[in-house]
């Protein structure tokens, strides 16, 4: 495989460390990223999901405290993205995120957010249906802040109306949604009707979406237009065991799968943009190109236009 300058907009954590807690050390967090460099990553969005408002803005405020004062996490660090909280509140949609702290979105809490990162935030994952109107939507992008539908059963119509306002891409499409849906009215299908509209990301573990639907989702929007991300939690430069992601325990298995203690859904991803890559060589096939896109060009135009 050739050299690429992998750039991943969804990064929980890594190398043993996890970004959503309260204690995040300055250690810690320097090993993050010094494993990010050694394992061929040149930019990262940190990732901040779901929890109380005021958890999230120290999360994230933390993250900004030591950024300043670390220039090897600021050249690596590209900014923020937060995933949640306005997210459906639906088992199964809801995915890992926790069910007290999902809210309707609003100007005030999404405000906070912002703030909080100071200056940093450049990608926002929420559910349409949650965002009335789009009016939230319409706020983020008018502040150069890119916007997501994930964790979401958003209707055609509301997915339309969120694009309308703003909406741009779709986070790990493929997850974020039960097990067993409609066979032809879900959030997959709904999502890439809409290819030519927005850019879906997806996990390229062979996990989260199997490789044969991987291939199929790809063929139908386009390379051109799709991300890879990781989703890595605390685990991905590590191996199988016990680590945390937020308030969750999660076990890492053989297969670098990451589950909830009773195995009932994903919590993130023990994968490194490198194993992605070697996954989209040798499980799909694709080309060193198209490998560059999925894994590079294309997140590196979503950073550029939000920059």
């Amino acid at each position: 495989m050739t050299n690429v300058d992998y750039i991943d907009l969804q990064v929980n954590g890594y190398g043993g460390i996890d970004f959503n807690v309260d204690d995040l050390s300055a250690e810690g967090f320097h090993q993050a990223c010094a494993a990010l460099a050694r394992d061929g990553v040149k930019a990262i969005l940190a990732t901040i999901i779901t929890d109380d408002v005021p958890a999230m803005c120290r999360r994230i405020g933390r993250l900004v405290e030591l950024m300043q004062a670390d220039a090897d996490a600021r050249s690596i660090i590209a900014g923020f993205h937060i995933e949640g909280p306005f997210i459906s509140p639906v088992d199964g949609y809801r995915g890992a995120h926790p069910r007290d702290a999902v809210r309707p979105a609003n100007p005030d809490d999404a405000q906070r957010l912002i703030d909080a990162g100071a200056g940093l935030v450049k990608l926002l994952t929420l559910a349409p249906e949650q965002d009335a109107g789009g009016r939230v939507t319409k706020m983020l992008t008018d502040r150069g802040i890119a916007v997501s539908a994930g964790h979401t059963n958003a209707s055609l119509d509301e997915l339309k109306c969120a694009i309308d306002n703003g909406l741009t891409l779709f986070t790990h499409l493929g997850n974020g949604c039960p097990m067993q849906v409609h066979r032809h009215d879900n959030i997959v299908q709904r999502a890439l009707s809409l290819g030519d509209r927005i850019t879906p990301m997806f996990i390229a573990d062979g996990v989260h979406v199997p490789f044969f639907a991987l291939g199929n989702y790809l063929r139908c929007a386009g390379v051109e237009r799709c991300i890879v991300v990781s989703d890595a939690m605390a685990a991905a430069g590590r191996g199988p065991g016990r680590y945390r992601l937020g308030r969750w325990e999660v076990k890492v298995d053989e297969n670098l799968a990451a589950w909830a203690p009773d195995r009932s859904h994903l919590v993130g991803s023990a994968m490194s943009m490198a194993r992605a890559h070697h996954n989209l060589r040798h499980h799909l096939g694709l080309d060193e190109p198209h490998c560059s896109r999925l894994l590079s060009e294309n997140a590196k135009r979503i950073l550029r236009g939000h920059a």
